[in-house]
């Protein structure tokens, strides 16, 4: 096998783990050259803005100009001097980001407050700040997310089929109480009078227990699918948690639709079986209405309050759905066999990838 084609079935193989949302099963990933070069323009953007933090507000447009002209010259000098000292043109555009550059990103805008106006404060914000920022980008990029996040639509069919699936075991069950619950004056009471602060720490509360939920068992998830489907050596700690992230997006994206299919249920529910009678039992008003129209002779009216208790009804929903899917054996089966075929065929490939390079001679 020639030199050529070995490097196209290496090309192939990684190629199809990111589009599996497994990046990190590819041993070429690295930060500088997978994660932050990729963010290059978007560091770069902040940079330039940064610039201007070398000017103040209590300074005249001139002295303004004049500092960030001088921040501008600064910053030159330090990427030509940086250059130099790794052997490239003084004035050459750094075509990748390596600790130089990046230490340069976090130190270099946070020293111009302090040469222009001695902005102690200005400074150490700045620094923290971009500190923070590289933080983020590596820890978003170094575990595959927007290589999870483009293989979500393709995943989104397959997620309806199962959620559809899932649910309708589920729905008896769900369907009582959600029945029950809609027609009640306490549930009425309690998400349309609050203001929309507190409702939205209500509702935001379901969806923080369904992913702290989440979080915690899918990592035991992950290492079960490891040992059921797991093919060559053992996946080191970011390859594991990059298949955990898989799962958790996966389960979340099946969630989401579950709560979305919930919530457009009892939204046209509530439109067809609530009036202004029972409004007025409920809440003591007749609502705020934001549309009406005629059906079969009949005023139907959509109200901020009916969208109020079906978002609250479907956030409870998808938080017990999200339990339910790996509490209860059918439930968590049938979520799982899916994605562990998807999984194996995975694993499969990376036991080939890895034994390709060990006959190529690639470390």
């Amino acid at each position: 096998m020639t030199s050529e084609s070995t490097d196209q079935r290496l090309a192939d193989y990684e190629r199809s783990f990111r589009k599996a949302g497994l990046p990190l099963f590819s041993e070429e990933f690295s930060a500088s050259k997978d994660i932050f070069n990729r963010a290059l323009p978007l560091l770069g953007i902040v940079f330039i803005g940064e610039l201007l933090g070398a000017g103040q507000l209590a300074w005249s447009w001139w002295q303004n100009v004049l500092a960030i002209a001088g921040a501008l010259a600064i910053v030159l000098v330090a990427i030509g001097v940086m250059n130099r000292a790794r052997d490239r043109a003084f004035s050459a555009i750094p075509s990748s980001i390596d600790a130089p550059e990046l230490i340069g990103f976090v130190l270099l805008p946070a020293v111009l407050p302090l040469i222009f106006g001695g902005q102690i404060g200005s400074a150490v914000v700045t620094a923290v700040g971009n500190l923070a920022l590289l933080a983020v980008i590596l820890g978003v990029g170094a575990y595959g997310l927007p290589s999870i996040l483009r293989w979500v639509p393709g995943r989104i069919a397959s997620q309806l089929r199962a959620s559809l699936s899932l649910i309708a075991k589920a729905l008896p069950l769900l369907a009582i109480f959600i029945l029950l619950a809609f027609p009640t004056q306490e549930l009425w009471a309690i998400f349309s009078h609050p203001t929309r602060g507190i409702y939205a720490v209500l509702v935001g509360l379901f969806v923080l227990l369904a992913v702290g939920f989440l979080a915690v068992r899918l990592p035991r998830e992950a290492g079960r699918l490891e040992a059921e489907v797991a093919e060559g050596p053992p996946l080191s700690r970011s390859q594991r948690i990059n298949v955990g992230l898989v799962m958790f997006v996966s389960q979340a994206l099946q969630v989401l639709i579950v709560s979305v299919m919930v919530f457009v249920f009892l939204a046209g529910f509530g439109v067809l079986a609530v009036d202004d009678s029972l409004r007025i039992q409920w809440l003591g008003s007749t609502g705020h209405e934001l549309f009406h129209f005629t059906l079969f002779n009949e005023r139907l009216e959509l109200t901020s309050e009916l969208l109020r208790v079906a978002a609250g009804l479907a956030a409870f929903s998808g938080f017990y759905f999200a339990i339910a899917m790996l509490t209860d054996d059918t439930y968590r089966s049938e979520f799982l066999e899916e994605l562990t075929s998807e999984m194996k065929h995975s694993f499969v490939a990376r036991a080939e990838y890895l034994k390709l390079r060990k006959r190529a001679g690639v470390t």
